[in-house]
């Protein structure tokens, strides 16, 4: 295993400098600057160049990208162009209230799409097993905006139950006020979440159903609910296992339209807000970090396959 470990880790290493190239690349060729955010119609000729000379625009992109790699290797993700912080101090900002949506999201989707799925699986072509794929493919194709902005009119507009957007009324710092808050955000992120972890779970489970092994444990006189809690879930788990792999990333890099429409102090409106405002150091940061988060959480799913599934485990050479 560790032999394993030291390999990926190695493999990461070009990926990811293949992907910061990729990056700077486009982010570069993108029009315009972030020189356009300092420049008025009043300013002259040398005042802009100054202005571009003080954010290192004047350089080649070649230069700019190896000034920001060898920052990068040392740790420094360089500053924010419109606020002036370093960059990573504006995420240690913002990363504890995307952590708590995101990973609150998470946890709910599990819990609920694991027995919905298993459920729909074993009453197969029932009407209730109709109902949760109905539900199920509603949730994978609404789009999240409009499911949003549905919500805000239904419970903020009309019946005036939560309030519309941000994490705490200002001057109230209780917990009910939070929760009151994330209701309608979680419920944005966990709807097309557990549509899609249902359909997976109901697949494969359905697989697992017509497997040798459960029709022998059945012969046997073995209940349902033995079945499927001691045979059937362990084996239906494995694509969970990889979609929550690659769900990392978005524990850090947040939701980018939910937290937009719902004003949620996080960084995917961070992110959005950097996008719009072409903070370049700030685009390549979140960018790098949900990378290395991709590469890691593939990293961390190969693991728990083994884990879960021995026929799988990773064998050192």
């Amino acid at each position: 295993m560790k032999k394993y470990l030291i390999k990926r880790f190695l493999q990461a290493i070009p990926m990811l400098f293949f992907i910061s190239i990729i990056s700077f690349a486009l982010i570069n060729l993108a029009p315009g600057n972030p020189a356009h955010a300092f420049i008025n119609p009043k300013m002259s000729a040398i005042q802009i160049a100054k202005i571009k000379e003080s954010l290192g625009l004047n350089d080649p992109v070649y230069t700019r990208y190896v000034k920001w790699l060898n920052n990068c290797v040392r740790g420094n993700f360089g500053y924010s162009y419109i606020t002036h912080e370093p960059v990573l101090k504006e995420i240690e900002q913002r990363l504890p209230t995307t952590i708590s949506l995101m990973g609150v999201t998470m946890i709910i989707s599990v819990l609920i799409s694991i027995p919905l799925g298993l459920i729909s699986a074993l009453k197969k072509n029932s009407h209730l097993d109709n109902i949760l794929t109905s539900i199920s493919y509603i949730g994978i194709s609404i789009p999240s905006f409009w499911f949003a902005m549905l919500i805000v009119i239904l419970f903020s507009s009309k019946l005036k139950l939560l309030p519309t957007s941000g994490m705490r009324t200002i001057g109230v710092h209780t917990t009910s006020d939070l929760i009151k808050h994330s209701i309608m955000p979680c419920a944005v992120l966990c709807f097309p979440n557990i549509a899609v972890l249902t359909r997976y779970i109901r697949s494969s489970a359905l697989t697992q159903l017509s497997e040798d092994y459960v029709l022998t444990a059945l012969s046997k006189g073995l209940s349902k609910r033995q079945l499927l809690h001691n045979h059937i879930l362990k084996n239906s788990i494995l694509p969970l296992i990889t979609i929550l792999g690659m769900s990392l990333p978005e524990l850090i890099s947040g939701a980018f339209i939910t937290e937009t429409i719902f004003g949620w102090p996080g960084m995917g409106r961070f992110g959005i807000e950097a996008i719009f405002n072409r903070d370049y150091p700030v685009i390549m940061t979140i960018t790098m970090i949900s990378s290395m988060l991709l590469i890691l959480g593939n990293l961390i799913s190969d693991i728990l396959y083994g884990i879960v599934d021995p026929r799988i485990r990773v064998v050192d050479k």
